[in-house]
């Protein structure tokens, strides 16, 4: 049986964060959430360095038992199979498969997390749900934007519960934001946004193509998305590719996006706009943007998204970033901390990110985790647990994904074709635009079919 330092106990969990989350959001009965003697079957899809990360925050707080891993990396596969044989009370391990699809056919499983590349969300996605299975799916949901109508549908149509990795919503210091400066009007007014990520996360390199090892199936890992060349662990590297992720737009812009829109209630943006394109970093084999500026607008409100991989942030305590300006101040928020600054001479108000390192020592131990995550991540998937057994739409419910990845792939769109974009949700069209339009769906490499057909 695995180490009582690796699942949750009442004393740690009262005085963490996520004890504060629960009993906040869910009254009493957050505390019956974390002790239920209900165990949840779990099976994990994509067992690399995120996905792994995810399932250990779910068996920190509930009880399950995971029961299937499943990824094309052996390596990948057996290192997460050791870890959670560690970590789960059961000190079982997993079943492992090579094939999702066969991970899925047993149909024993109540809750499958998905932290495979964009370019498999869909596919892997629907044929969960069809086992029976509720979702934790990673952001975005999608690569391109029928393949998230085509989740969206799927999950409606059968009545699963999917929470999407967009973890803002549950992150507590900017929960507590929300709620003592935005929503109780501290702002006045609020017609603009400003959103960006500064980072050096753009790959910058050009390899020559390279013999593909043995412990990875390539062609498989490719799956319904172009076959490129092998230049050396891709599948490390694959956010540089446009063919099997939707940039940092796609990645960064998604969270803020969508952290902006569940603070402000905003839906779908009224029209997008992007210029942007490889402007400094022009030596790499990354086909992605270094350089994009992005405009999504909304009624008297504009959120304008600005990335550079490059260069140096203009305020350096928010380089990935939010800005909300209201008539009667800003409020600055971020993964790390979030500050209201009043007009005139009131006074700055400032909140840290939680941390819990005391509380979960195992997260000091796990590889190149974000501690400043954890805490989100716990909450998150407290709350897709509780709309299961509540029969509710989790906190980052599919639709509110599916808004926030889809207005993205879109301002990668209008920065292609050079113009603005409106599109119809109802008509699944950019409207007045068949060119555009025909863009809202991807070609899949055969034999893979692509959603849309079927489920739209």
């Amino acid at each position: 049986m695995a180490s009582d330092s690796f699942y949750i106990n009442r004393r740690n969990f009262l005085k963490s964060s996520t004890a504060v989350l629960a009993l906040s959001t869910f009254g009493a009965y957050g505390l019956d959430l974390v002790y239920s003697q209900k165990k949840w079957r779990v099976g994990l899809i994509g067992c690399g360095w995120y996905g792994t990360s995810d399932l250990f925050k779910l068996i920190q707080v509930a009880n399950v038992e995971v029961v299937s891993l499943c990824d094309v990396d052996r390596n990948h596969l057996e290192t997460a199979a050791n870890l959670v044989a560690q970590r789960q009370q059961s000190g079982k391990k997993p079943r492992l498969y090579h094939d999702y699809r066969k991970m899925l056919s047993e149909k024993d499983l109540d809750i499958v997390l998905i932290g495979s590349p964009d370019h498999w969300h869909a596919l892997q996605a629907i044929e969960a749900m069809e086992s029976g299975a509720h979702l934790y799916l990673q952001k975005p949901i999608s690569l391109d934007v029928l393949e998230g109508e085509s989740i969206l549908a799927t999950a409606r149509k059968l009545g699963k519960k999917v929470q999407i990795g967009t973890q803002r919503r549950s992150t507590p210091h900017l929960i507590e934001g929300k709620k003592n400066i935005i929503d109780a009007g501290l702002l006045g007014k609020i017609s603009h946004v400003e959103m960006c990520c500064y980072y050096h996360m753009r790959w910058n390199a050009n390899p020559p193509v390279q013999e593909i090892p043995d412990h990875l199936d390539y062609d498989f890992w490719s799956g319904p998305a172009p076959l490129l060349p092998y230049v050396g662990e891709p599948h490390r590297r694959w956010r540089a590719f446009m063919e099997y992720g939707n940039g940092i737009v796609g990645d960064m812009c998604v969270h803020m996006l969508d952290a902006v829109r569940w603070m402000l209630d905003l839906g779908w943006p009224k029209k997008i706009s992007s210029t942007g394109g490889i402007y400094v970093q022009k030596d790499s084999i990354a086909n992605i943007s270094d350089t994009q500026n992005a405009v999504f607008e909304f009624e008297e409100l504009n959120c304008i998204w600005q990335h550079r991989s490059w260069g140096t942030p203009p305020d350096p305590e928010y380089p990935w970033a939010f800005f909300i300006y209201g008539e009667k101040g800003t409020f600055k928020g971020s993964v790390h901390q979030y500050e209201f600054i009043p007009v005139g001479d009131g006074e700055t108000i400032k909140k840290e990110v939680v941390y819990e390192r005391e509380k979960y020592p195992e997260d000091l131990k796990e590889k190149d985790i974000e501690l400043h995550t954890a805490p989100a991540t716990r909450g998150h998937m407290l709350d897709l647990i509780a709309s299961i057994e509540q029969d509710t739409l989790p906190v980052a419910d599919v639709e509110q994904g599916h808004i926030s990845t889809a207005s993205c792939i879109m301002a990668n769109l209008a920065m292609d074709l050079k113009r603005p974009l409106v599109y119809n949700p109802q008509q699944r069209i950019i409207v007045d635009d068949v060119e555009a339009t025909s863009l809202l769906k991807r070609n899949y490499r055969g034999p893979w079919k692509h959603p849309s057909d079927i489920y739209l």
